[in-house]
């Protein structure tokens, strides 16, 4: 069975660990999904290996910006009704504050969606959603899953 059709699989039956098995880094730094109201979150557990920086006690900056745009290319492939590959074409981040040392979550909002690119907006927060520590902006070219 093809990469394709794993994730094909698992979007059909909604297994959301097994889509996160076909996307390497995602599984590698342990990301989760979990349903919520009419949507998704997303979530990263904490891991010591994650630190950037010791002395503020600080995420580094790479694993913050790879959970926006995996969890924003995530989101996309699972609300859309065409299975289609969002590739990024466009990332933008803005750090807020230091993602401290514990778990971490992001919300996600499909802001465009056309036949060719898809627009998401990814808030990264940790104990209050009202207080983001980085936020990101990511254009997906939509490309066919076969």
């Amino acid at each position: 069975m093809s990469a394709y059709q794993r994730i094909e699989k698992a979007l059909t039956g909604d297994d959301y660990p097994a889509l996160i098995r076909e996307f390497p880094y995602a599984a590698h730094i342990g990301i989760q999904i979990h349903r919520v109201d009419e949507g998704r979150r997303y979530h990263l557990p904490f891991r010591d290996d994650m630190v950037g920086n010791t002395r503020l006690g600080a995420l580094h900056g790479g694993v913050v910006a790879g959970f926006l745009e995996i969890s924003a290319q995530l989101e996309v492939l699972i609300s859309q009704n065409q299975r289609r590959v969002p590739g990024p074409i466009d990332f933008t981040v803005d750090y807020l504050r230091s993602a401290k040392e514990r778990e971490s979550y992001v919300n996600c909002e499909v802001l465009r969606q056309g036949s060719r690119v898809a627009q998401v907006r990814a808030e990264c927060w940790q104990t209050d959603a009202q207080t983001p520590v980085a936020v990101a902006r990511v254009v997906f070219l939509l490309q066919d899953l076969r």
